[in-house]
């Protein structure tokens, strides 16, 4: 744990979800943004403090020593409930039932320690985070959101479903905003996407295996359009994450996290899709990967290109 004068290089906020899971001998596993988001994060060399809202179940559970075990200074927001999440896969996307939406995570919660950290990641799962989060990063702190996680409506009991994006103070304050093409309301286009956010913002949309685009967006629309690969996996078990993976990883590249010399020879679009690819290998935080397995992933996506130019 870092002691009270010291910041984290970088603060992750969001509501861990308790995803019903079969093979696993509590009946679920923990997931969500935070805990993603987080662990990569620290297994990427930055020093990371973690504000999780969790319910009674999640506040003890294994995954959170693992963001302990990664060097995350992690601090518990506890709630009466957190969502829970019941999701199948099937040939034509995820159908997801959200039994519990869960309740939202206050300010208060933040660490007066946490409070000068110069990079965020704003993590929500169920729009747990309050509009009064804006305000919370220091304004000249580099600000990242998952907008995934207020991108739709989740009735308890009942099937999860798209909410078209519309303004809000997180997102205006958001330097960087990744979301998944697959989980914007079919009827909205990329351009509605970056007319919600501030000139100069960067969105990163990804689209699985067909990798994504990144816009660097102005009052006038995008300044700059390019369209990125995905990195193959080795083999796909359980595509949840992902996307939280490659926006932490991409955040950590901006930042200049701890990185080997062999990452560096990467950007930082292929080593947050280096860093997802891995990620969708092992059933949820078991995927989440190491330094060492990202250089390689890397590495080796790189070998064709340098063997091409010899």
């Amino acid at each position: 744990m870092l002691s009270p004068a010291e910041a984290p290089d970088v603060v992750v906020v969001g509501s861990a979800a308790r995803d019903i899971a079969s093979d696993d001998a509590r009946g679920w596993r923990l997931g969500g943004g935070v805990a993603f988001g987080g662990l990569t994060l620290a297994r990427l060399g930055l020093r990371t403090g973690v504000v999780v809202g969790v319910d009674p179940p999640g506040a003890i559970a294994d995954e959170l020593q693992l963001l302990r075990n990664a060097g995350g200074d992690v601090r518990i927001a506890h709630l009466e409930r957190s969502p829970v999440f019941d999701n199948v896969e099937t040939p034509t996307g995820r159908v997801q039932t959200c039994l519990e939406p869960g309740q939202p995570i206050p300010p208060a919660a933040l660490p007066d320690e946490f409070r000068p950290a110069r990079t965020w990641l704003l993590a929500p799962v169920a729009d747990e985070l309050p509009d009064a989060w804006a305000a919370v990063p220091p304004p000249d702190a580099l600000v990242a959101l998952g907008w995934q996680g207020v991108l739709r409506d989740l009735p308890s009991g009942g099937l999860t479903r798209r909410r078209k994006a519309r303004p809000s103070p997180l997102v205006a304050r958001a330097d960087i905003i990744g979301v998944s093409r697959h989980d914007v309301d079919p009827d909205t286009r990329l351009e509605d996407l970056w007319r919600l956010m501030k000139p100069g913002a960067t969105l990163l949309v990804t689209e699985g295996i067909l990798g994504g685009w990144r816009f660097v967006v102005s009052a006038d629309g995008p300044l700059e359009r390019r369209r990125f690969p995905a990195i193959s996996a080795g083999r796909e078990v359980d595509p949840t994450g992902a996307g939280d993976v490659f926006l932490a990883a991409y955040l950590a590249a901006r930042v200049g996290s701890a990185l080997d010399g062999s990452l560096r020879h990467g950007s930082d679009l292929r080593l947050a899709a280096a860093a997802a690819s891995l990620a969708v290998e092992e059933p949820g935080l078991r995927g989440v990967p190491e330094l060492a397995a990202v250089a390689r992933r890397l590495r080796a996506s790189l070998a064709p290109v340098a063997h091409r130019g010899a």
